[in-house]
């Protein structure tokens, strides 16, 4: 049964034994316990099948539930057996009765110490209920040795014994090999010197070896055997073209022949190259022929174009020994155009590898992003303080008398009892927490003593209402209570108080959606509470604080 209302009832008895110890902290509530029958349409029994055995010795502790077919059944998993230790957990045997299943779970158990040991009670979930089992009590006897027969030795002294670690080098080898590979298959088509292909050995080449080869490639060509005239004049008015735009004027390329016929008769009139008339004149003649061939499909004998292909080659040769000697300014032009080009060789070989490895980046994002989630592996790269608590080393530890066994991802330090000294006379309190109210997360272990309450008796639903008045008081609006039954591993029963409202923050004047869980126990004047707060939008805080409780255990006072 489910109570959900805001909670502003006034107690006179806790009220005013409290309204003495003023908080200075949002992080301290009092106790609460709320009770109330559990209707149930199921039936849960346990045994044991001996009640006393041997050192080392097995017995088999069975729970059975009867119940409907709908209803889901969960049984006890892990080591809630303690002190006795769980060896083995056997299938669960289903039997049919009419309507009704009978669920059979076996366990199998041990004790290595000799004594008198109690089994806690067994939480058992069926359907929408809650049952316990009750606790069996199991003698463990030592094993009797006849030292007439068996001999006695020393013990053996103690060995060092190095601690295993874990297996992050394995990651981390895993991880080291993907990048070498993908740094391999960088270098190898990127960054490696690769031989030069026969296009870049012939580009290195001086302008003028690059026509002379050109020319031999002509001759081997089979243009003229088969009369391909058009191709022929083109090739060879290319390659005079190419070394005239690379020696002489730097746009004969895309110069028509009368263009650059007339260029060529400027820069000799203008003494800037000594070009002969013939040379200017045959160059333009076969040029002009080859215009022919080419737009007016004219059909010159080959023997004349084998002869313009020498005039060709002797005409590269004219220009070569007109052409005056580089300047040193024209050396180092030609040396910083050529660090130039390498520079930009080598910034798109970053380029490229930066491209790639983003690429690859996103590809292994967008694969754990599917498996995972874009959150998880968000928070995984940036960092999230709640994921890290998760998945870090979590401390088990006892706080308070009588201690309350809980684990945390972080210690719980011990913390002053903000009490007045007019109140330490009547209550005892001890204190263990982290974190804050206003950082979203925060635990908080309180163990409260008080005395000489005589006859007197506190419930705990006053106790719950004292505890959510002050949560108002330190500022928590649009409170939603609900309270329920909530039992520990190992049996202990307390009040769960749970809910939602709008929390103070660092920043003044501003909230922000978050969570509390409250659980308070009772045993005559002792009261604990354990508190965890967390934000609403934090997708780590269900687990921790699942984690969290799954970890209690209360023990009775030794006293």
């Amino acid at each position: 049964m489910n109570d959900f209302r805001f909670m502003n009832k006034r107690t006179s008895v806790f009220g005013s034994l409290f309204s003495v110890i003023r908080l200075r902290s949002s992080l301290i509530l009092s106790f609460v316990f709320c009770l109330w029958s559990l209707f149930s349409f199921a039936q849960v029994t346990s045994s044991i099948d001996s009640t006393t055995i041997k050192i080392g010795e097995q017995i088999t502790y069975k729970i059975q539930v009867e119940t409907d077919s709908i209803n889901l059944v969960v049984f006890p998993e892990g080591q809630t057996f303690t002190p006795l230790e769980m060896i083995e957990s056997y299938p669960i045997d289903t039997i049919k009765n009419k309507d009704k299943f009978s669920l059979i779970k076996k366990y199998g158990l041990t004790q290595f110490d000799s004594g008198a040991y109690t089994i806690p009670r067994q939480k058992i979930i069926v359907g929408d209920n809650t049952f316990f089992t009750d606790s069996l009590k199991v003698v463990v006897n030592t094993i009797e040795v006849d030292t007439t027969k068996q001999g006695l030795y020393d013990i053996k002294p103690i060995i060092e014994v190095k601690k295993t670690g874990s297996n992050w080098w394995k990651y981390l080898i895993i991880t080291l090999l993907i990048l070498g590979c993908i740094a391999a298959l960088l270098w190898w088509f990127i960054w490696r010197q690769k031989p030069l292909s026969e296009e870049e050995k012939i580009a290195l080449l001086p302008p003028y070896d690059r026509a002379k080869l050109a020319l031999k490639k002509l001759d081997e060509s089979h243009y003229l055997k088969h009369e391909q005239l058009k191709d022929y004049y083109s090739e060879l008015t290319l390659i005079i073209r190419k070394y005239l735009d690379e020696k002489v004027y730097d746009h004969a390329l895309e110069s028509t022949t009368d263009e650059l016929v007339n260029k060529l008769r400027l820069l000799k009139d203008g003494n800037q190259i000594d070009l002969s008339a013939d040379t200017i004149k045959n160059l333009e003649s076969i040029l002009r022929r080859a215009d022919l061939v080419k737009f007016a499909k004219s059909a010159p004998d080959v023997a004349l174009a084998e002869l313009d292909r020498k005039t060709i080659d002797a005409e590269i040769d004219h220009v070569k020994e007109v052409l005056p000697e580089p300047t040193e300014e024209e050396k180092l032009l030609d040396e910083q155009y050529r660090k130039e080009q390498e520079r930009k060789k080598q910034r798109k070989k970053v380029w490229l590898t930066v491209g790639i490895s983003i690429f690859l980046l996103l590809i292994t994002i967008t694969g754990f992003s599917i498996k995972y989630g874009f959150n998880y592996v968000k928070d995984t790269i940036i960092g999230h303080e709640s994921k890290a608590l998760l998945e870090g080393e979590w401390i088990t530890s006892q706080y308070g008398v009588p201690p309350i066994t809980i684990s945390t991802p972080i210690v719980l330090k011990r913390m002053p009892a903000p009490i007045p000294e007019e109140a330490k006379q009547q209550v005892d309190m001890t204190m263990f927490g982290y974190g804050s109210l206003l950082e979203g997360f925060h635990v908080y272990v309180i163990t409260t003593k008080v005395k000489n309450l005589g006859e007197n008796k506190i419930e705990l639903e006053q106790i719950a209402e004292q505890s959510i008045k002050m949560i108002e008081q330190q500022g928590v609006e649009n409170m939603l209570v609900k309270n329920e039954k909530f039992a520990t591993p190992n049996g202990a029963e307390g009040l769960k108080v749970h809910g939602s409202g709008d929390f103070p923050t660092l920043i003044e004047g501003k909230k922000q959606k978050g969570e509390y869980t409250i659980l308070l126990f009772n045993s005559g004047n002792i009261f604990q509470q354990i508190v965890i707060t967390t934000e609403e939008d934090d997708v780590y805080a269900d687990k921790i604080e699942e984690r969290i409780l799954n970890s209690i255990e209360l023990k009775a006072d030794e006293e």
